[in-house]
């Protein structure tokens, strides 16, 4: 027997009634407001017509007969809309609508017509959305007018502009769902597509596929516009000067973005700082030394000479008066409002900077002193010139003036190592303007990935982590007084009845260290900026001249006594460890250095010193970007789990150092120049009593600093 044919669908048949023919029906389902509003939808139809007709069925009188009237179960918003056309008079009430007809009779509920054209309602998925608007932009239409056809704000469209030109590899990863939207959003740093794609595939196999690292791997090459050098030049100098307009995140704070071309930013620098130097040394000034990065300790075997400040001028005190005006006036505008525009922030913070100048009044010095001195110049955080005026080297001194080192002086002379190994000798050589050689670092980037044994860490990135590992130690030591009083009183010993120097990490003089190796930024660094900021505070309270000094120190209470004391000899602590010449001549020996990293240790165990509770932590730049693959997942390994370093042993040596930053930011972890060895602890002073009787007590300032007995004056067992 043959099997009946299923029959097939009949569409409702479709016809335009007039607007003043149909109602809304109580079978509509939506009841609650949702979405674009019904006015922004009377604004859309009355730009581009009614996209979707109306699903309308006749209205039906008692006696079964249709009225001529057609109630609307689906399709009630834009009816809505329709009417506030009409009522706009931008329609007339009886003009045909395009509606689908439904029979009053239909054995499908009209409840269910409604419920069904909502809930089978597909939004755009993102992709489409981001193309689509991309295709109205290339066809000609600003970004303006798209963000007003879709009420949403240019700033919207830019970024959907932006998702959309990353590259169409990436886009079909994202629509499989292999890809998040954040993911998508952080690829729109770059705009070139194959370097998008070969950092994509290279993230199938790391553990770190966050937004932000990829953000990091695509701007690596590039200087972020928040960089000193970039305040320095200006964003419009360097664009002048042939660079590209930066690259900008749409999505995340970006501070500006980047700039693509430090070639060429660094050659702007260059040449102005050279501009600003000759103008600062046409003053009078014997030399200028400018740097980007001045290092720590630059002046340190200079003589500085003293500034006559003389007070401000009457004109000065006229324009004191007429800014602080201004900025009275300014704030009496925008107290108590909002957000302050841009450029009234920059007029306040411009007049401010005015005002402490004028108010400091001027510096000027003697001729005859200026003649032989000269200026540091570097960069500050915030692009501006950081000037040190005053400083005489020792070759400029005249001649009556100058006396010879002794014996014990010259030793402590850094000279030139004899046979350097062969990390040492990886530096830049750049000529200051004197002719003399400033030794730069350069990153050990060879890659002797394959070499899986563990070898002893390079000699100058040892001298580079203690140097950071010396300064703050020497803040920590500075704030505990009663253990520098301890240290340097056992120096003197040594020396006094011993006649040994080398059993004490206090270069006593006193003398302050200096460091020939020191990683980029250290004087930026926070154990470095509270030692300035502490020693600034000392210079004010003390007299200018020498000949009074005595008498102010006198003056001083004994917490300010100890205080003071504990500051000067914390500029002595060296603990930095330095390569020796195989063949000896150098200026210090291997043995030397060895009893001076040890005592350092005595003294940092006195001080509960902690070189990770300073702050600092390995990054690519001070320790991962310079060890090779084998220690990185040690130190991986020991600052976490020996699982998370298995989850990057595949990557390259670049990658596999940044994974590493990000893994151990807070571990703790620290390299082994930078550990306090396993060893006893030192032994506390013992009872003050000689033969059951009570001994002379320590000076009265030495007991002030609060810190209890258990604290106190504490050195090594030897």
């Amino acid at each position: 027997m043959a099997k009946a044919a299923t029959p097939k669908i009949v569409l409702s048949p479709s016809r335009d009634i007039p607007f003043d023919k149909l109602f809304l029906s109580q079978s509509n389902v939506r009841r609650v407001k949702n979405g674009v509003t019904i006015e922004d939808l009377a604004d859309d139809i009355e730009r581009r017509g009614l996209l979707h007709g109306l699903n309308v069925r006749p209205e039906i009188d008692d006696d079964g007969e249709e009225t001529g009237r057609f109630g609307i179960p689906a399709g009630g918003r834009r009816y809505c809309a329709l009417a506030i056309l009409v009522k706009r008079k931008r329609m007339d009430k009886t003009v045909p609508v395009p509606c689908v007809v439904k029979s009053a009779t239909d054995p499908i509920l009209a409840e269910e017509d409604s419920l069904a054209e909502n809930s089978h309602r597909e939004p755009l998925h993102p992709l489409d959305e981001f193309r689509g608007m991309k295709l109205l932009h290339d066809k000609g239409e600003r970004e303006q007018a798209i963000a007003a056809h879709f009420r949403v704000t240019p700033a919207v469209v830019s970024q959907r502009l932006k998702l959309a030109s990353v590259s169409p590899k990436l886009h079909d990863v994202y629509a499989a769902g292999d890809m998040t939207l954040d993911h998508l959003m952080a690829f729109t740093v770059s705009e070139d597509h194959k370097r998008q794609e070969q950092l994509w595939k290279q993230l199938d196999h790391s553990v770190n596929k966050s937004p932000g690292f990829i953000r990091d791997k695509l701007t690596e090459d590039m200087v972020p516009v928040s960089d000193r050098r970039v305040l320095f030049v200006g964003l419009d100098a360097y664009l002048a000067a042939g660079g590209t307009a930066p690259t900008r995140d749409l999505f995340e704070p970006d501070d500006g973005g980047w700039v693509s071309d430090p070639a060429l930013l660094d050659r702007l620098v260059a040449e102005k700082l050279d501009t600003d130097a000759e103008a600062i040394k046409a003053e009078g000034w014997k030399w200028v030394e400018a740097l980007i990065d001045l290092p720590y300790g630059y002046g340190g075997d200079c003589r500085e000479i003293d500034a006559i400040r003389e007070p401000p001028t009457e004109a000065d005190e006229a324009r004191i008066a007429e800014l602080r005006a201004e900025a009275d006036a300014l704030e009496d505008q925008w107290a108590g409002k909002g957000d302050v525009p841009a450029e009234v922030d920059a007029r306040v913070t411009a007049i401010d900077v005015e005002l402490a100048t004028l108010s400091r009044g001027r510096f000027t010095y003697d001729p005859e002193e200026q003649a032989r001195a000269g200026v540091f110049v570097g960069l500050e955080a915030d692009g501006t010139l950081y000037i040190d005026r005053g400083y005489v080297r020792p070759e400029d001194e005249p001649e009556d003036e100058i006396v010879e080192a002794s014996d014990d002086e010259a030793d402590a002379m850094v000279e030139p190592f004899g046979d350097e190994p062969a990390d040492l000798a990886a530096r830049t050589d750049v000529a200051n303007p004197d002719g003399a050689a400033v030794s730069t670092p350069v990153a050990a980037d060879s890659d002797d990935d394959d070499d899986e044994v563990i070898k002893p860490l390079p000699d100058r990135l040892v001298a580079e982590l203690t140097a950071s590992r010396t300064v703050a130690l020497q803040d920590a030591f500075a704030q505990n007084p009663s253990v520098a009083f301890a240290a340097v009183l056992h120096a003197m010993v040594l020396t006094t009845f011993y006649q040994v120097r080398t059993e004490t990490c206090l270069e006593l003089s006193v003398s302050r260290v200096s460091f020939p190796f020191q990683a980029p930024g250290l004087r930026e660094s926070a154990a470095v900026k509270a030692m300035e900021e502490r020693h600034a505070g000392w210079k004010a309270r003390l007299p200018k001249s020498d000949k009074d000094a005595w008498d102010a120190i006198q003056q001083l209470d004994g917490a300010d006594q100890a205080a003071l004391f504990a500051h000067c000899a914390a500029y002595a602590v060296n603990a930095q460890w330095e390569p020796v010449a195989k063949h000896g001549g150098g200026r210090v020996s291997a043995h030397g250095v060895a009893r001076r990293i040890e005592h350092a240790n005595v003294l940092a165990r006195a001080i509960g010193f902690d070189m990770a509770a300073t702050g600092w932590r390995p990054t690519y730049e001070n320790y991962l970007g310079r060890v090779t693959k084998p220690r990185i997942l040690e130190a991986v390994a020991e600052g976490t789990e020996p699982q998370k370093a298995g989850l990057i042993d595949h990557l390259k040596k670049g990658d596999m150092a940044r994974e590493a930053e990000r893994l151990l930011a807070d571990s703790g972890w620290l390299p082994e120049p930078l550990r306090m060895p396993d060893v006893e602890p030192v032994l506390p002073i013992a009872d003050t009593s000689v033969d059951g009787e009570e001994a002379e007590a320590l000076p009265a300032f030495l007991g002030e600093d609060g810190e209890g007995e258990d604290s106190a004056y504490a050195i090594a067992a030897e």
